[in-house]
């Protein structure tokens, strides 16, 4: 087990109610699991992390199963939102 920060922006740190919050997961997978728990109060956070990318330590995740992106001790856990721009 790791332990590390997840950081969450914009429509994921409303749902979650804070902007950030510690981890102690083995995976990327352990540890949005445990998020969920801890958020399941808050009806939009599940559907709102589905839809959100990550970036474990400064490296994005893409498309990577998140049961393989192991998390590191002192890590951070970006939690990205879709969003418009340009």
């Amino acid at each position: 087990m790791a332990v590390g920060t997840m950081r969450y922006w914009a429509a994921a740190k409303e749902a979650a109610g804070t902007a950030e919050e510690g981890y102690d997961a083995e995976t990327l997978a352990d540890a949005l699991r445990a998020a969920r728990e801890r958020h399941a109060g808050s009806p939009r956070f599940g559907p709102v992390v589905t839809n959100c990318s990550f970036v474990v330590d400064g490296t994005p995740v893409g498309k990577r199963d998140h049961g393989t992106v192991l998390l590191t001790e002192g890590g951070t856990v970006e939690v990205l939102p879709p969003f418009a721009g340009g």
